[in-house]
């Protein structure tokens, strides 16, 4: 993705060594609350490098701004995007994001709207007979 501008949010014990293999990279540290939200609005897509988180809420986040996801197809990602048009899944996180330009911004904030925390509190109370009869 030559000519694009990568900005990277955020920090941690490997920025140094990040910032020195990336230099062509914009790192603008950790925001948060307005400042985190111009940004992901911002941004033509929304890049989740993580083949470990177990949620990623800062997907939806991305995603209620009106901006696509690239990811791995791993659990996270899938349990977020899934099959939805919203983002896309791939191993090679630079196919997915030059696929991911091409995500409805629309679509993205409408299916964002979907995820809150009274369908959260739903699928909560759906498992929770699953779990009763698991320990029984």
């Amino acid at each position: 993705m030559s000519g694009a501008t990568k900005i990277i949010v955020g920090g941690g014990p490997a920025l140094d060594e990040l910032k020195a293999r990336y230099s062509e990279a914009v790192f603008v540290g950790p925001k948060t609350g307005e400042d985190l939200a111009r940004l992901f609005a911002s941004a033509d897509a929304f890049v989740f490098p993580s083949r470990t988180d177990t949620f990623g809420l800062v997907m939806l986040e991305a995603l209620a701004s009106g901006t696509p996801v690239a990811a791995y197809p791993v659990t996270g990602p899938i349990d977020v995007i899934g099959a939805a048009p919203v983002g896309v899944l791939d191993d090679d996180l630079g196919k997915a994001a030059l696929a991911a330009l091409n995500v409805s911004r629309t679509q993205c904030r409408t299916y964002a709207e979907g995820f809150s925390w009274a369908r959260s509190t739903d699928a909560f109370l759906e498992h929770l007979p699953v779990i009763a009869r698991a320990n029984t």
